[in-house]
């Protein structure tokens, strides 16, 4: 496992770094100061975790965090910091954990293990194919009826499921895994942890970072597909 700890205090980054290293799944630990920093490490290296702290200098965690699903294969988020008042705020954004300083050896590898848990489940298509043709959303204390046909896209980001149609958007806080349950996954795919599309609505693939690619979609839509969903789309489109 590839690691990036990003925080201001040098101090906090080689304590981390030198717990980090006594994991045997940890096979590299990379720093990073700043956030530009922590981007730029992003995009060149395969990071698989990231222990981000949330107070750093004039710059917030958060900015980062909440960005990471522009990335083509975005880590894992721990959240690594003095204060837990923000942990509710760290949860909505999907981090996996919320660790506390001063670090402590048993709490660090809790934290990694249960990363390590989450990035050996392996990325299955469902074999269920649901009967129904229609889905409904509560927007506004309205419900409304959506064919699944109609549906271009799916996008979770920040809590809030995004579903865009060929002529609307709604917007929900249902989860993706809720709507991936009452799609046919003869018709839809998932392609990023973030992202499910319509496989009749994809336009064009494109080779993106780090051997991974990119989605257009039928109205111009550029989305992501993680390193774990490409045999599964590739094996769906026949490439």
């Amino acid at each position: 496992m590839n690691i990036l700890v990003l925080d201001d205090e040098p101090l906090a980054r080689q304590e981390l770094e030198y717990l980090l290293k006594q994991n045997p799944q940890v096979e590299a630990v990379f720093q990073a100061a700043s956030i530009a920093e922590g981007l730029q490490l992003l995009i060149s290296k395969k990071i698989d975790l990231l222990f981000l702290d949330i107070d750093l200098n004039d710059e917030n965690g958060f900015t980062l965090a909440k960005d990471l699903d522009q990335l083509a294969n975005p880590p894992l988020v721990i959240f690594a910091t003095a204060y837990d008042s923000y942990a509710v705020d760290a949860f909505n954004i999907d981090a996996i954990d919320y660790v506390l300083k001063p670090f402590e050896q048993a709490r660090v590898d809790q934290a990694v293990e249960k990363a390590n848990s989450l990035l050996k489940t392996p990325v299955e298509p469902s074999t269920t194919t649901p009967t129904a043709t229609v889905i409904t959303i509560t927007q506004d204390e309205k419900t409304r009826v959506i064919q699944m046909t109609d549906i271009r896209y799916a996008v979770i980001n920040n809590g809030e499921l995004t579903i865009t149609t060929h002529d609307d958007q709604l917007m929900t806080r249902e989860t993706l895994n809720w709507l991936k349950a009452r799609l046919n996954p003869e018709q839809f795919i998932q392609v990023h942890r973030s992202v499910l599309v319509n496989v009749a609505d994809i336009h064009e693939i494109q080779p993106w970072f780090n051997h991974t690619y990119q989605l257009t979609m039928s109205d111009g839509q550029k989305l992501p597909v993680g390193r774990s969903f490409i045999k599964p789309l590739r094996e769906k489109l026949r490439m």
